[in-house]
């Protein structure tokens, strides 16, 4: 019986030691990134970008990436089309996309209320176009956006 017992408590702390050790696994990785040139996650949410350029203008781009960090199924990032000779074909400029229903999907930051003594909020992700930007998508995770100023 107590050899019973002591197996019992030997396979429990080790149960229990994986179970921390994923929890703590989980926690670190619950962070903002930035995916990895190449990766299959930067390519499906530039591909996204593409089609809807495409389907704007007509125009194939590729892009140039100044910026993009990924969250809990939130994206940021700010781009440049650039055409087959990579050169610009407009300015760009910031994007949040959202994974939704096996997809990246850009949500139209037009809805977000403008401040006028904030003109260039949406272009520095300020503090106060993220206020107002949260005010419509509260799940949007803030470590996202590039921080104010830079």
């Amino acid at each position: 019986m107590k050899s019973i017992l002591t197996t019992f408590l030997s396979v429990l702390m080790i149960v229990l030691g994986l179970v921390l050790a994923a929890t703590a696994s989980a926690q670190i990785k619950d962070t903002a990134h930035s995916p990895e040139k190449g990766s299959l996650e930067r390519k499906a949410i530039l591909d996204v970008l593409r089609d809807s350029y495409k389907k704007d203008t007509g125009q194939t781009v590729t892009y140039q990436v100044h910026y993009i960090k990924v969250h809990h199924g939130w994206a940021w990032v700010d781009t440049t089309p650039l055409d087959d000779k990579n050169k610009p074909v407009a300015e760009g400029g910031p994007q949040l996309l959202h994974f939704e229903n096996d997809k990246w999907a850009i949500i139209d930051l037009s809805k977000v209320a403008e401040d006028p003594d904030d003109p260039m909020g949406i272009e520095d992700a300020s503090p106060g176009f993220i206020k107002n930007l949260r005010k419509l998508y509260p799940q949007v995770p803030l470590d996202i956006f590039p921080k104010h100023g830079k």
